[in-house]
């Protein structure tokens, strides 16, 4: 019989829990914390309804200022999350930063070592509603995630994508030579 780990806790916090949180940021009703001892949260954040924000034990969960979190979005900052300042981020997404290692096919999937990978989201991109942020995966500035997409690579730098796995389909601006 597989063992379970032992609980993350219910998700209750309170503000002197954080690592470091500005005054400003607005939490919305039954927004869960878990691990808030590694979570920092810069000024003017707003985090929307029924929101996860899944710390973990080690590595760090960061949000930069001027960021907006629509409701029912899923966090888990086990490889390391880092969210750029003036982003969007539209009503449930999801970022994951960690995966099993599928090698081992002698036993379940659920059995085999977690593999840690950073997520890091750019300054003033853009994340659409429902989109899934796979680990490893780094979000450029400026750029926008379509609605639905699954990222699983890096996005550059203004770049549009959509579509699963996201592919880009055009850039905003010309990207720096």
């Amino acid at each position: 019989m597989y063992k379970l780990n032992k609980s993350h806790g219910d998700g209750s916090y309170n503000l002197s829990d954080f690592k470091k949180i500005d005054p400003s940021v607005v939490f919305e009703k039954n927004v869960l914390v878990f691990h808030p001892e590694n979570i920092t949260i810069g000024k003017n954040v707003y985090v929307g309804h029924n929101t996860i924000l899944k710390g973990y034990y080690n590595n760090e969960l960061i949000i930069e200022r001027d960021t907006w979190i629509g409701q029912n979005c899923f966090f888990h900052s086990a490889g390391g999350l880092i969210i750029g300042s003036s982003v969007g981020i539209g009503p449930c997404v999801k970022i994951i930063t960690s995966v099993h290692n599928d090698e081992n096919t002698s036993i379940p999937l659920i059995r085999n070592p977690l593999q840690f990978k950073q997520v890091t989201i750019g300054d003033g991109a853009d994340i659409g509603i429902g989109s899934i942020i796979m680990p490893g995966s780094r979000i450029g500035v400026g750029a926008i995630v379509g609605a639905g997409a699954v990222v699983t690579e890096d996005v550059p730098d203004y770049a549009v994508v959509v579509g699963i796995p996201a592919k880009v389909i055009r850039y905003r601006k010309e990207r720096c030579q």
